[in-house]
């Protein structure tokens, strides 16, 4: 095969084979193709678009570029979730107990923080001594003896998905929805599952700001799970403002801790409950998705979700004592509360702000090198469609650092409309996709 062919083939709006793109894909995950040739046919791909066929060829090779693990011998049902990012976005921290604690098996290879929005990894984290970097026999093990796990990805999982991401980062060609798709489903398939659920963000704190462009995600990443015959239920759902009432790392946990002992209803607690009901009918433990809805509220109401999750950390070496007492956890230096100062009604939030907003606080990397505050965070007390008196407190900001305080609570700030009218509050479910 020659390179530069498949290049000028795809330029010129040609259909690539699977063996042409797996020659492509695995000698650059080599090192043998360089990143020149590499860049120029993202970039025509970018521009031509990629057919469906492509996008499976493409997925197909990045998958087995690494190991894909064999979960045969583990019995039950593997079902996982995948969300394509938000702010204050933390329900795998509580559907993976509820749909464990319901019998379905739930290995999950998760990421950490990109951008504006917070990482899974990065929450599981700001539990002491929690492990998520557990190898391959040591993921096994703990998904068979407890019905769950939660790990950051290993070098042998997709490694080119790894080295191309890189690449489309720095050459402009990260908005490409085939490979998006790839990217995605080469990780997940690869975990050995049996059926996914999705729930692709839309709105201005989500990747895709717009619905229509969401959909097309949401049906790319559906139509490439069925071809490798696997399970899928894909949720359109609402990124306008963050997803419940805490932003940043162990205020993630404490909301999620708070969700799991039946605490908590909000946006965040409605959409896990979904998630996770959606994930116990595709795990044959309901016919449909509403019983699996009410599976999932019984997993809470009876306690054995908030159970579950204690016996999730113990098993990654993290201290329970901070999920059973949550006010043990050291606060944070400083402390800033954003006061009103009209009355009216919350009408606007930019989810992205806010995300950045968490950013300056120390809740996330702004560098590859930088390291996260886990005690850094907001605590949103009004959201869209809630009535503001002047001088009542819409937010409460947490930094160890006197500036990153003062630049978090100026966007915040500047993050919120408040209006003198009505307002109806953001659906949270746009779209189901079976």
């Amino acid at each position: 095969m020659n390179t530069v062919e498949i290049i000028k083939k795809k330029r010129d709006g040609g259909e690539l084979t699977q063996e042409e793109i797996d020659f492509l894909i695995q000698n650059y995950a080599k090192g043998k193709i360089p990143d020149y040739q590499f860049s120029a046919f993202l970039m025509a791909g970018f521009l031509k678009g990629f057919t469906k066929a492509e996008t499976s060829h493409i997925t197909r090779s990045m998958l087995y570029s690494g190991k894909v693990l064999d979960l045969s011998n583990i019995d039950g049902v593997k079902i996982d979730k995948h969300s394509t990012g938000g702010v204050g976005d933390k329900t795998s921290l509580i559907l993976a107990p509820i749909v464990a604690a319901a019998g379905v098996k739930v290995p999950m290879i998760s990421g950490r923080g990109l951008g504006h929005t917070g990482g899974t990894l990065d929450k599981l984290e700001s539990i002491p001594g929690f492990r998520t970097d557990l190898n391959i026999a040591a993921y096994k093990r703990t998904l068979k003896k407890h019905g769950l796990v939660l790990i950051g990805q290993t070098k042998d999982i997709a490694p080119a998905d790894k080295k191309i991401y890189a690449l489309r980062d720095v050459t402009a060609t990260v908005e490409s929805i085939p490979l998006i798709t790839g990217s995605i489903m080469s990780k997940k398939l690869a975990e050995g599952i049996d059926g996914l659920v999705l729930d692709v963000k839309t709105g201005n704190g989500a990747f895709m700001k717009n619905f229509r462009d969401a959909k097309k995600l949401a049906s790319s990443l559906m139509e490439t799970a069925k071809a490798f015959n696997k399970k899928v239920i894909a949720f359109i759902t609402d990124m306008n403002q963050p997803l419940g009432n805490y932003v940043g790392n162990w205020l993630e946990v404490y909301e999620s801790v708070l969700a799991l002992k039946g605490e908590i209803q909000n946006d965040l607690t409605e959409l896990s409950i979904t998630l996770a009901g959606a994930m116990i009918y595709l795990g044959k433990k309901a016919r449909t998705l509403e019983q699996g809805n009410s599976i999932a509220r019984e997993m809470i109401n009876s306690g054995a979700a908030f159970e579950k999750f204690k016996e999730l950390v113990k098993a990654q070496s993290g201290d329970v004592s901070y999920i059973e007492n949550p006010e043990k956890y050291p606060p944070a230096k400083y402390k800033k509360i954003l006061r009103s100062e009209t009355d009216g009604v919350i009408s606007k939030m930019n989810a992205y702000e806010i995300g950045m907003a968490a950013l300056e606080l120390g809740a996330g990397r702004k560098t590859k090198e930088d390291v996260i505050d886990p005690k850094a965070g907001i605590i949103i007390r009004k959201k869209i469609g809630d009535a503001v008196q002047k001088g009542e407190t819409f937010a409460e900001l947490f930094s160890d650092s006197k500036k990153g305080l003062s630049l978090g609570g100026e966007k915040y700030f500047n993050a919120l409309t408040i209006e003198n009218k009505r307002v109806r509050k953001p659906k949270l479910i746009k779209e189901i996709i079976k």
